[in-house]
């Protein structure tokens, strides 16, 4: 996309109509979303009841468009006595996790309750991943353009790091490897799909993040 190109596309997607049309695919997307998956949803609340009591939800402030914070809510996946201790990063084997915290991690199914963020407009079903506020001082060196765009449940970094634990080395520190090498590189790739997104690849990469739940993740970013 030439310098040209890029100007166009920017004014068209800035056009109201065009964010009414994302806004109203979030809404309609969300809300049957919401329907589907509410007996799952039902029996995830009950196991974790089961499991150890306590709230059901963890609910944690990111940063949205704008850097405007938010409080984004999951699926309890660690202790109930947990609390805001340890890493704000979850790691392989983390030992916080509960057996139906593993159950959550391991399908996603942690992210369901995001989808009232996207309800409240805090959030898109596409869109750069919200950051944890202790990584609030990573935006900066040009990656702070991110935060123009909503944050969402699902995109392209969303996808490629589907196992983000997994990308760890051992012997790295988790917080400065995150801090030098994950958080870059996913900003990286946010922006350069962001800026030149249209409806119809955001619908694309829908269907590539229900594909990386069940298991296919692509090996490399693929543009669209």
């Amino acid at each position: 996309m030439n310098a040209s190109d890029r100007s166009l596309h920017r004014r068209f997607v800035s056009n109201p109509a065009h964010g009414l049309a994302r806004r109203s695919i979030d809404l309609a997307v969300a809300g049957a979303a919401l329907i589907v998956f509410a007996p799952l949803m039902l029996l995830i609340a009950g196991a974790l009841l089961l499991e150890g009591g306590g709230s059901i939800l963890f609910a944690q402030t990111r940063m949205g468009a704008g850097g405007q914070p938010f409080r984004m809510y999951k699926f309890r996946k660690f202790g109930v006595n947990c609390g805001s201790q340890g890493l704000a990063l979850t790691v392989v084997g983390d030992s916080r996790m509960t057996t139906v915290g593993r159950f959550l991690a391991a399908t996603k199914f942690d992210e369901l309750p995001q989808l009232w963020n996207v309800l409240k407009g805090e959030m898109a079903i596409v869109g750069p991943r919200p950051e944890s506020m202790a990584f609030a001082d990573c935006f900066r060196g040009g990656l702070e353009a991110v935060l123009q765009y909503k944050p969402g449940l699902l995109g392209p970094t969303q996808v490629v790091f589907r196992h983000e634990a997994h990308f760890f080395p051992r012997s790295a520190d988790p917080i400065l490897f995150y801090r030098e090498v994950m958080f870059p590189a996913k900003a990286r790739l946010d922006l350069s799909y962001y800026p030149q997104r249209t409806i119809v690849s955001d619908i694309v990469w829908m269907a590539r993040g229900v594909l990386a739940v069940v298991g296919w993740v692509p090996s490399q970013p693929i543009d669209v």
